[in-house]
């Protein structure tokens, strides 16, 4: 008998693969906890071996994980595309969606336009600004959809994209000393980051000078690589010319989370946009 590899098995293995947690995958691709353990059962039978070594706080993917996961990827991206060309021209539409700074080349860049592509006749309408922000206008109804990040400990039942782990980083060179105010590369308000720097700082006592206020990410990332001042950052998009930083307040576990405005509809094209997002977002 052929081997087949199901769809729907490969996209619950994605999905525990990304987010590194049963809970958070089940509810992405709406199936129990025990449901998705039972899928990756099935998908491991199928591959001959382990894809994931397990523990009580998180996955991570086996040798062989890895290969089916690269190998993988464009298989789920064949068949959605094949599904969206099936539909696609018939739908119409408009959405208006937020995203933070700092994702937003990687959304705009590597996302939207396949979106936009299969979807020609929904009309995308994108705003940029922090997290916060963007929680407020998404609870005034002023987006349909919008990517923002929060601390996990907010996300009760959330749509979680990801679960990033912010770290303090400074450039190569840079050496934290005790003795003198942490300089700082600040968020623009309002930011969960910005946030997190100055209360956890505030609550280990530690003085700190602002050198850069900014609402650029890219702005951001030029003051720490030049080591001017530290700021905090996801683990995935610590840069080659930065380093992380020991000795420092830890900070808790973020979620990335798509949330829905109350504008009183949900469309298909908010559907699908939503589907796209949770399928190709990537720290």
């Amino acid at each position: 008998m052929s081997t087949v590899l199901d769809i729907d098995l490969l996209r619950t293995f994605h999905a525990v693969a990304r987010l590194g947690r049963f809970r958070a995958a089940a509810e992405l691709v709406n199936r129990s906890p025990a449901a998705v353990s039972v899928q990756i059962q099935r998908l491991e039978a199928i591959a001959g071996g382990r894809l994931l070594e397990r523990d009580n706080q998180s996955v991570t993917l086996t040798a062989l994980g890895k290969r089916l996961l690269s190998s993988t990827g464009e298989v789920l991206a064949a068949h959605d595309r094949v599904v969206e060309d099936i539909k696609g021209k018939r739908l119409a539409g408009r959405v208006i969606f937020g995203i933070p700074d700092e994702y937003a080349a990687h959304v705009i860049r590597d996302i939207l336009p396949g979106f936009a592509t299969s979807w020609p006749n929904v009309v995308l309408e994108v705003k940029t600004a922090p997290s916060f922000k963007l929680r407020d206008q998404i609870s005034r109804g002023k987006l349909d959809l919008a990517i923002v990040v929060q601390p996990a400990k907010e996300s009760r039942s959330a749509d979680v994209l990801t679960v990033t782990t912010p770290v303090w980083v400074g450039s190569p060179s840079y050496v934290v000393d005790d003795t003198r105010p942490l300089p700082l590369a600040l968020y623009a308000e309002p930011c969960p980051y910005r946030a997190a720097m100055t209360s956890s700082l505030q609550s280990a006592g530690r003085k700190w000078r602002v050198i850069l206020d900014s609402g650029s990410t890219q702005v951001i990332k030029a003051c720490v690589e030049s080591g001017l001042a530290v700021t905090l950052l996801d683990r995935a998009r610590v840069s080659a010319d930065m380093r992380v930083l020991d000795g420092l307040p830890q900070i808790e576990d973020h979620d990335v989370v798509l949330m829905r405005g109350d504008r009183g509809r949900t469309t298909e094209a908010m559907e699908l946009l939503a589907t796209t997002l949770r399928q190709r977002f990537r720290l």
